[in-house]
C-alpha cells in the first residue's frame, strides 16, 4: 500500500503560565512537552492505532494531523504534500479530505442546531451542496447510520442516546466522502453494548469509501478488534509500534506490556502474569524524565535506562521499539 500521511518529528510544547510570584523568582519559560519527536506514516486503506494512557499525546497528536492546532516544529505529510506549509484554499481543500470525529459528541455538535443541519453543514461550508440538495444528502447519510426515519433530522443533539449522537458525528465526517478520518477516543464515551455496533459502522464506510483512519484509543481491547498497525504512546513518545498482531500476542517494551495484562479478559484463569507498573503517568510531561522516560515506573530500569533515552529502531521487519532491554 502506498503512503497517505508521513508525520517526521512532529513536536509540540505548550507554554506553562506562571503565577505572579514564579514570574518574579525566575524568567525561566517551561514547557509541556504533549509531544515530543514523533515520526510514522500511515498507509493508504489501513487503521493506524495510537495507543497509550490519558496524558501520552494521542490526542494532540491527531489535532496536529488536522491542522487544529499548529506544531511547535517537525513536519506533516498528506498525499506527499508538506500541510504545515498550507494557507487559504489549500488548507481548504486539504480540511475538506480529512476530517475528525471527536470523543464526545455532545460537545462536539451545536446544541441549538437540529442534527440534520449539523450534518449537511459541511456541505455548505465547502460549497458541495446547498438547499434541498444538501437536505437529501443529509437524510441519506444519516440512514446509512441508522438514524432513521426522517423525522429524526429535526431533532436536537438533547433528544438522542449517547450512540446516536455518535452516529450523527459519524454522518457528519462522512458526508463529504472524506478520504481520511481521525478518529479519537470514538467509542469511550459509548455504552459497552453498543461499541461494537458503532466500529462495525466505521469499518463499513472504510470499505465503502476506501478509507484510512488514524484510530485513537486508550483501550486496547479496541484497538485488537479494529487496527492493522499500532504506534503506543507513553510522555510524548512513541515507545512501540508494528503490526496489531505483533503488538497484541508479542510485546517487546516493558510498558505495552503491562497495558496489555491490565486488559480484562473472559476466563481470568488463563490470564497471563500481571506486569506491574509503579505509579501513574504525570499529569503533564513538564518535567520528564531523563533517559528512557518510563524508567520511573518500569521494574526492569537499570542504569542505563536513566541516563540514557532509547532510540526508536527496527527490530524486526515492520516492529519497532525504543527500549535498551530490547534494542
Amino acid at each position: 500500500m502506498s503512503e497517505l500521511v508521513r508525520v517526521e518529528n512532529l513536536k509540540k510544547y505548550f507554554p506553562v503560565e506562571k503565577t505572579f510570584i514564579e514570574k518574579l523568582l525566575t524568567r525561566e519559560r517551561k514547557w509541556v512537552r504533549a509531544v515530543d519527536g514523533v515520526s510514522f506514516s500511515i498507509r493508504r486503506g489501513e487503521i493506524f492505532t495510537i495507543a497509550g494512557e490519558t496524558g501520552c499525546g494521542k490526542t494532540t497528536t491527531g489535532r496536529l494531523i488536522l491542522r487544529l492546532i499548529e506544531p511547535t516544529s517537525g513536519k506533516i505529510f498528506f498525499d506527499g504534500v508538506d500541510v504545515t506549509a498550507l494557507k487559504g484554499e489549500e488548507l481548504r481543500s486539504f480540511r475538506r479530505r480529512v476530517q475528525p470525529i471527536f470523543q464526545d459528541p455532545y460537545a462536539s455538535l451545536n446544541p441549538r442546531m437540529k442534527i440534520g443541519d449539523a450534518v449537511k453543514h459541511p456541505l455548505e461550508i465547502h460549497r458541495v451542496a446547498s438547499g434541498e440538495e444538501a437536505r437529501e444528502e443529509a437524510l441519506k447519510i444519516l440512514a446509512e447510520v441508522g438514524l432513521t426515519p426522517p423525522e429524526k433530522f429535526y431533532l436536537y443533539p438533547k433528544d438522542l442516546s449517547g450512540g446516536q449522537r455518535q452516529r450523527v458525528a459519524i454522518a457528519r465526517a462522512m458526508i463529504l466522502k472524506p478520504e481520511f478520518i481521525v478518529a479519537d477516543e470514538p467509542v469511550s464515551m459509548i455504552d459497552v453494548s453498543l461499541k461494537a455496533s458503532i466500529l462495525r459502522l466505521m469499518l463499513k464506510f472504510k470499505e465503502g469509501l476506501g478509507l484510512t483512519y488514524l484510530f485513537i484509543t486508550h483501550e486496547l481491547a479496541v484497538a485488537k478488534y479494529i487496527s492493522d498497525r499500532i504506534a503506543v504512546m507513553y510522555l510524548g513518545k512513541i515507545v512501540e509500534l508494528g503490526p496489531a498482531h505483533k503488538i497484541l500476542t508479542d510485546p517487546l517494551h516493558p510498558y505495552t506490556k503491562a497495558l496489555l495484562s491490565a486488559v480484562p479478559v473472559p476466563n481470568p484463569e488463563r490470564r497471563g502474569r500481571k506486569i506491574p507498573i509503579r505509579g501513574e503517568v504525570p499529569v503533564s510531561p513538564i518535567d520528564v524524565p531523563s533517559g528512557c522516560r518510563f524508567n520511573p515506573r518500569c521494574p526492569l530500569a537499570s542504569e542505563k535506562c536513566l541516563r540514557e533515552e532509547p532510540p526508536l529502531v527496527e527490530v524486526e521487519k515492520g516492529h519497532l521499539v525504543a527500549c535498551h532491554l530490547v534494542s
